[in-house]
């Protein structure tokens, strides 16, 4: 994840914050912590930019739709989907004809008048 962004920041000079390199690490990380432990096949990941917005796309074998499980402190484990959902712009959930694919966007720059989420599942 960090050489895609820096190879947008050098070959098109996309302004990414630092915040949002943390993130898509993040993101990318949980995302595919959940395929290796849920889904019984092979997987895929796909990241473009328009240079304002991150999109992270993943695929993988499983039929099973995550639900995100309520905000409990308490809960030890299986926070990954709850994080994913509170650092992204959008996310997206969708059936396929094998499996699922979740893809999600982050802001490249950090900005405190986005607006919140915008959640799908399909």
């Amino acid at each position: 994840m960090r050489e895609f962004l820096a190879t947008g920041q050098s070959l098109h000079a996309w302004t990414i914050s630092g915040r949002a390199t943390d993130i898509a690490q993040l993101v990318v990380s949980e995302l595919a912590t959940n395929v290796c432990k849920y889904a019984p096949g092979p997987c895929l990941l796909d990241v473009e930019s328009d240079g304002t917005m991150l999109s992270i796309t993943m695929w993988d074998s499983g039929a099973v739709l995550p639900p995100p499980s309520p905000a409990d402190p308490t809960r030890v484990g299986q926070h990954g989907l709850e994080l994913v959902l509170a650092v992204c712009q959008s996310f997206e959930l969708r059936r396929e004809a094998v499996g699922k694919r979740v893809t999600v966007q982050i802001a490249l720059q950090d900005n405190t008048d986005r607006p919140t989420s915008d959640q799908t599942a399909r």
